[in-house]
């Protein structure tokens, strides 16, 4: 078998998305940012998005998915990605308008206008990294830290007496009159790169077709914030964010 044969259209495996630019991954080695950031490009482009694409990127490691990216973006004050892109859509129907924010960003200081944008039914799609920490600013407690998760304020492990409990946004954005899907995915194998590929190509839909409001959790690791290997950090997912946070779609109107 030749070169030219390998490359042939009909034997492409595998190609690199051209929505993604060839600025180099900043990201920390098993980080599922990139996974995500792959599987939207993937989407946008066998959509026909291309030129009718923005997304909002806030404050964390969530935000340099501008870098990636090749489509346009506007960059959030914390939190309020979600009332921006309320904004964007409403002036511009016609546009593919979703949110990528982290779970520190998303549930603690955007929780309002995180409810309150699926609760209008915006005709948006927010893409939820939920890894249970913050990872960029040193690994603090996030809205999401497991019960007795050991983080860099909670080196005991969370204490639901002192902290109070983690939030399942997805299952409260499930009972919310405006929200069209609500799912909660994975990236950390290639079955669950597929479903969430799936889920973000749903929820895309729906944003462009006016059902509603869309979530789309993506349960994730965060292994130099837990202090694990790539591997070990994506078994202690698996043993214990999945319990609490079960994967599958709660909501789809």
């Amino acid at each position: 078998m030749t070169t030219e044969d390998i490359i042939k259209p009909e034997n492409l495996v595998y190609k690199k998305p051209t929505l993604m630019n060839d600025n180099p991954m900043h990201y920390c080695p098993g980080c599922s940012h990139g996974v995500v950031h792959k599987l939207i490009a993937e989407v946008i482009e066998e959509m026909g998005m291309e030129d009718k694409a923005i997304g909002i990127s806030p404050v964390g490691c969530a935000v340099f998915i501008y870098n990636y990216l090749d489509i346009d973006w506007q960059e959030a004050a914390h939190g309020r990605a979600p009332a921006l892109a309320t904004a964007i859509k409403r002036l511009w129907p016609s546009r593919l308008v979703f949110t990528y924010q982290g779970d520190g960003d998303l549930a603690c200081i955007g929780t309002a206008e995180t409810i309150h944008a699926l609760n209008r039914g915006e005709n948006i799609t927010i893409i939820f990294i939920n890894n249970a920490i913050y990872g960029m600013t040193g690994g603090q407690m996030a809205p999401t830290t497991l019960v007795g998760m050991k983080t860099a304020t909670c080196p005991y492990g969370r204490d639901p007496h002192l902290h109070g409990y983690p939030l399942k946004m997805a299952d409260i954005a499930a009972q919310l009159e405006g929200t069209a899907y609500v799912t909660r995915q994975s990236v950390q194998s290639v079955p669950a790169i597929r479903k969430a590929k799936k889920a973000i190509r749903k929820a895309f839909e729906n944003s462009m077709t006016g059902k509603g409001s869309n979530l789309v959790e993506i349960v994730s690791t965060c292994n130099s914030g837990w202090k694990m290997s790539p591997a070990d950090a994506n078994k202690w997912m698996e043993e214990h964010m999945f319990p609490f946070y079960p994967l599958g779609d709660l909501k789809d109107k």
